[in-house]
């Protein structure tokens, strides 16, 4: 069985009245069960040169698994602080009743889990059409 754990910090000297220290840890599992995400794609890149709305995940990335425990990440490496990704859940590219969850700013990341049902794809549009990189990963199950 495949163990594969999750750690994020958080801490700040003056953030609060009070210094912040923050930190947790998740052994990432299948859906309701204590068997560890055995599969994943790897860390990747794409670099993109328009402002073109693209699907970064949808559910054929995950194989026939359908148990909706699967985990990705996402990061935009970039350091030019006008270079966002927009993230949205939708059913593909250019779908009206998408819901926009954020942007990936300069040096952002995130960590969420994922379902990869047939209606919800992960879609991300850049900012600026000028070579901008995303980097990403799936943890899932077979």
């Amino acid at each position: 069985m495949a163990t594969t754990t999750a750690t994020i910090t958080l801490s700040s000297a003056d953030l609060t009245g009070d210094a912040l220290s923050l930190s947790t840890t998740a052994t990432l599992t299948k859906g309701g069960t204590v068997t560890g995400l055995d599969q994943t794609t790897g860390v990747n890149r794409k670099i993109y040169t328009a402002t073109s709305e693209v699907v970064l995940f949808d559910e054929t990335d995950f194989g026939a698994a359908s148990e909706p425990a699967h985990k990705v990440y996402v990061r935009n490496p970039s350091t030019v602080a006008s270079e966002y990704f927009t993230v949205k859940f939708g059913n593909g590219t250019g779908d009206v009743n998408a819901q926009e969850i954020g942007r990936l700013y300069a040096g952002d990341w995130m960590f969420l889990p994922y379902s990869a049902d047939t209606d919800t794809d992960i879609t991300i549009t850049p900012s600026v059409a000028t070579s901008m990189t995303i980097e990403y990963m799936a943890l899932y199950h077979s």
